[in-house]
């Protein structure tokens, strides 16, 4: 629902979301009022000592300040336990509430201020545990204070100024915001909501230097991010609400799928044949797309024995003996690179460390194994490579010899053409060629290198008409339909389960905007219900819940439109909006241009049961997907975890060392023979 409306203006906090914080400020003070009022019996009213009356005073006054409090977090808790998200009716007495909890922090601020006192001047004679006691009970007022301020600067909404209120509504109280007075007021607030997320950004970025390329891409991902969320009205909870209901539905439809017929095939037929050989391209390549990462990584998967095989070589200089740009002074990102690379110093043509952004890190090495002239590009590792991500608007890329609308991600082609420029001009590519004339060139990476990696090499295609590109989990906004199709003769993207990543694009985060609108509009169930639901369901399982209508004698043309509470979750209907009864992706009528992954896409995915032990072997099974496949985000405690170059490393040498293979071919897809 939207934000709560106290003190004035609008608040990231709904009426609703007070059920988890109340209750444990109750507890806390539950316990702090049988502990004063076992204090006081155990004196029985008489203090001897010399500030034993404003002793006395305090705690009288300090036990019937603490029940006040019980009995307005009671009401609170209670209160906000009632009614829907959509439909907060049985919450209207909740500023009230609020109010006077505030309120009650008046007396508490004084009768701490009157502790501090008597502890610091009249405490002296009297019992060390009652003066304790006393300290304690301080400092606890004290903290609680602290945290609530902490608390209200959290919540606060810089955009929360009371909207003016609408006209006469439509039929189920669809509001007329883009007419008359309407379009001026949501013109200035887009401009105040796109000032505020540059602020954001700003201040998270806040130790990168503020020249005009950054404060470029500052713009740019501002104005993306008020626009995603300039049609809706929710609080952080209703998201988390949300994906928790929107989890647990696409796991019901999972399950009632029929199980999908797995076609054998021999060991050599060709489909086989050809997917078992990517695969151990793939697994090949995913050691220098890692490896790219440096010693973070490194030192991450190998946390016992790492630091004692990187400890001799970080702080030796090598500068004569390798072409090395910036960002590794002691060395240590090199050595990592050749400890998981097995490669000699003399294998290396060039590495760069400089990052910026729009511009990351890459290294060039002979890969005697393969024979291959291989680029690999590193992944997100800092601050300048999220704004590279998140400069998500679309840029035009022509190549020569693709017909139909060439564009792809902004970010990451600016920083293909930041490395193609390296490669060519500095003749970075010549001079491995020239050491190796008969290998082929081979370009590599990880998400973020993934995407980067597949645009440079559409780039250099021309150039190299037998270059390959590996791209490990690639993002899914990246290239335009006409790209994708023709990047399928040279590039394969391997995608580890239900990785968030290649799902990510601004048309399927419109779809899930729509969806998560759609499920918190008609759940009947209280939020503070949903989340304790679905916190079980994420750590333990069980089957996936219910989800009865709001209102299920509605009619269905009805659902189309949002329901009111106090106001509708649906500010204003823009392009990405669609009708909550439909199950239509909006990535197709979408005003933002469809983006898709990158080449072929080899999909692996976890063989067996959905929940397993922890210490159970995993096998993984492989097979070819479309890319229509990954139009909509999957919710999943995995999403995140597949996306990890270490998980996705691991699923390949299993598949590599299990064998034979577990196979599963796609009809959809192409299947061409291909060689490094």
């Amino acid at each position: 629902m939207p934000g709560m409306v106290v003190f004035g203006r609008r608040w990231g906090i709904a009426s609703d979301d007070l059920v988890f914080p109340g209750s444990f400020e109750l507890l806390l003070r539950v316990v702090w009022w049988i502990g004063t009022v076992v204090l006081f019996a155990h004196h029985k009213g008489h203090f001897g000592c010399s500030g034993g009356g404003v002793l006395h005073s305090y705690l009288v006054g300090l036990l019937a300040v603490l029940g006040l409090i019980i009995l307005s977090l009671c009401a609170i808790v209670y209160v906000s336990a009632q009614g829907t998200i959509v439909n907060p009716g049985r919450r209207r007495a909740m500023p009230a509430l609020v109010y006077l909890r505030a309120l009650l922090y008046v007396p508490e601020l004084v009768w701490a201020c009157l502790g501090a006192v008597w502890v610091s001047s009249d405490s002296r004679g009297c019992d060390p545990a009652t003066v304790g006691a006393v300290i304690t009970a301080v400092v606890t007022s004290w903290v609680i204070l602290m945290f609530t301020g902490l608390g209200v600067v959290f919540v606060f909404d810089p955009m929360g100024s009371p909207r003016p209120q609408p006209g006469p509504v439509e039929p189920l109280g669809v509001r007329d915001m883009e007419s008359g007075g309407g379009t001026q007021f949501l013109s200035t607030a887009r401009s105040l909501a796109t000032r505020v997320w540059e602020c954001r950004l700003r201040l998270l970025c806040c130790c990168l230097p503020q020249d005009e390329s950054h404060r470029a891409a500052f713009s740019s991902i501002s104005q993306l991010f008020s626009d995603f969320f300039s049609d809706t009205d929710l609080v952080p909870s209703d998201v988390a609400a949300g994906l928790a209901l929107l989890h647990q539905e696409q796991d019901k439809m999972e399950r009632s799928r029929d199980p999908e017929d797995v076609v054998s095939h021999s060991p050599s037929s060709p489909i086989e044949q050809d997917l078992q050989t990517e695969l151990e391209k793939a697994a090949h390549c995913m050691q220098f797309a890692a490896a790219a990462y440096g010693w973070p990584l490194y030192v991450y998967s190998n946390l016992f024995t790492a630091p004692c095989k990187l400890s001799g070589d970080c702080c030796r200089s090598r500068g004569a003996e390798y072409d090395i740009v910036g960002g590794d002074h002691l060395g240590c990102h090199f050595s990592s690179i050749l400890q998981t690379t097995g490669l000699q110093y003399r294998d290396f043509i060039y590495v760069s460390f400089h990052n910026q952004i729009y511009e990351i890190p890459f290294f060039v090495a002979l890969d005697h194994k393969r024979e291959a002239v291989l680029v690999a590009v590193r992944g997100t590792l800092s601050l300048k490579d999220v704004l590279t991500d998140l400069s998500a608007e679309c840029e035009n890329l022509q190549v020569e010899g693709v017909s139909g609308a060439c564009y792809a991600h902004k970010g990451m082609c600016q920083a293909a053409g930041y490395i193609y420029k390296k490669l060519i001009n500095d003749g970075i590519l010549s001079q491995a060629f020239s050491i190796a004339p008969e290998y082929k060139l081979v370009v590599t990476g990880h998400s973020l290198g993934a995407g980067t990696a597949a645009l440079l090499a559409i780039l250099l295609r021309s150039s190299y008409p037998t270059l390959r590109c590996y791209s490990f989990s690639p993002p899914g906004g990246l290239l335009s339909k006409a790209l994708a199709d023709y990047s399928k003769d040279f590039i394969v993207s391997v995608v580890l389960g239900k990785d968030l990543v290649p799902r990510l694009s601004i048309p399927n985060m419109e779809d899930l905007k729509r969806r998560i609108l759609k499920i918190v509009t008609n759940c009947n169930k209280p939020k503070y219900r949903i989340l304790l639901r679905g916190c079980w369901y994420e750590l333990f399982g069980g089957d996936p819940d219910d989800f009865p209508t709001e209102m299920e004698s509605r009619r269905e043309e009805q659902l189309g439109q949002p329901l009111l509470g106090e106001e509708s979750l649906v500010i204003r209907h823009t392009s990405s909006y669609q009708s909550l009864a439909s199950d239509d992706s909006p990535a197709h009528a979408a005003a933002h241009l469809p983006l898709f992954p990158p080449g072929r896409i080899l999909h692996i995915t976890e063989d067996g049961p959905r929940r397993r032990s922890c210490f159970s072997q995993v096998r993984y099974r492989a097979d070819w997907s479309s890319e229509m496949a990954f139009r909509s985000i999957l919710i999943s405690p995995r999403m995140l975890v597949d996306h990890m170059p270490d998980a996705v490393l691991r699923a390949l040498n299993s598949l590599c060392s299990d064998g034979p293979f577990s196979l599963c071919p796609s009809s959809s897809s192409d299947n061409p023979h291909s060689s490094m």
